[in-house]
């Protein structure tokens, strides 16, 4: 395999902050992302590119064993392990009863999950491929139902159902659409994160949505009927005469769906807010001075 600079291709330095490369991947990865670069075959090989350096830079752990092995920082300590290991067996079976070639190729097959003749003396071992990170941009709306979507990761296209009631930030792992394996083990799997803007004039904290609802000051204080807007109809609610500002209502069952429970919905939670009158007309205005006045009484 040959020597990737993962540095170089984030267009970094070896003395890179966290911050700096945390930056320079979304700076990246926006630029040759698949979606805004639909027929441009170098702009799908440099997101997984820029996708797999992420991958090794941005964890300390990883960052670590690369700087250390380079090409093989993934599987180094694997490997001097097995040495150490293989080492320590072979001398103990010498001193009771004698190499056993035998053992050599079982001691490796338990290790490697490889059989007698792909993991005797001299074979390299199967290893799993790299594991790919990736976000996907939603709008909130675009979640409130279940959804397709097809996906192009690494040049292959992925079509993924996406169940309704999905949050910002939450991950899913899609096996099997990493990296390729090393001499012939497993692909490794695509971790995909959610980032979904709130395009609505509703607050979504877990399931349940929030709204401000403004309230006419004769109707909060008579009583009356509104019409609101739920997420997606319109629901019609009685004020109780005298309701205060930010009185709430709780709507069962008209907020987010939730996830992966099919037909099950969070609540909606209403606040009034009273809407102060405005440009008052001189009867009104007289009106208003009446009622002070029996006030004052």
């Amino acid at each position: 395999m040959a020597f990737i600079d993962y540095y170089k291709t984030l267009g970094l330095t070896k003395s890179a902050t966290e911050k700096e490369i945390k930056s320079a991947y979304r700076k990246l990865a926006r630029k040759y992302h698949p979606d805004l670069n639909p027929d441009s075959k170098e702009a799908e090989k440099k997101f997984k590119e820029v996708n797999e350096a992420n991958e090794v830079l941005s964890n300390a752990e990883n960052r670590k064993k690369y700087d250390k092995y380079g090409k093989d920082w993934k599987h180094g300590e694997e490997q001097e392990r097995a040495q150490r290991q293989y080492s320590n067996r072979s001398q103990q079976q010498s001193r009771s009863q004698g190499f056993n070639g035998g053992d050599y190729s079982d001691f490796f097959e338990s290790m490697f999950g490889g059989d007698s003749s792909s993991s005797g003396f001299g074979s390299t071992p199967k290893f799993k491929g790299h594991d790919f990170n990736s976000e996907l941009h939603l709008n909130l709306t675009d979640v409130y139902t279940t959804q397709q979507q097809i996906l192009t990761v690494n040049g292959n296209k992925i079509r993924l159902t996406i169940p309704a009631g999905v949050e910002n930030g939450q991950s899913i792992k899609i096996k099997g659409k990493g990296g390729p394996g090393i001499n012939g083990g497993p692909n490794g799997d695509l971790y995909l994160k959610f980032v979904i803007n709130n395009d609505t004039n509703f607050k979504r904290e877990g399931q349940n949505l929030y709204k401000d609802v403004a309230v006419d000051l004769y109707t909060t204080i008579l009583g009356g009927e509104i019409t609101v807007d739920s997420f997606d109809s319109k629901v019609k609610l009685k004020v109780k005469p005298e309701t205060k500002n930010l009185s709430k209502v709780k709507l069962k069952g008209k907020g987010f769906p939730v996830y992966k429970k099919e037909g099950k919905f969070g609540d909606l939670i209403i606040t009034y807010r009273i809407k102060i009158p405005t440009s008052l007309s001189e009867k009104e205005i007289e009106l208003f001075k009446e009622l002070q006045k029996l006030q004052k009484k």
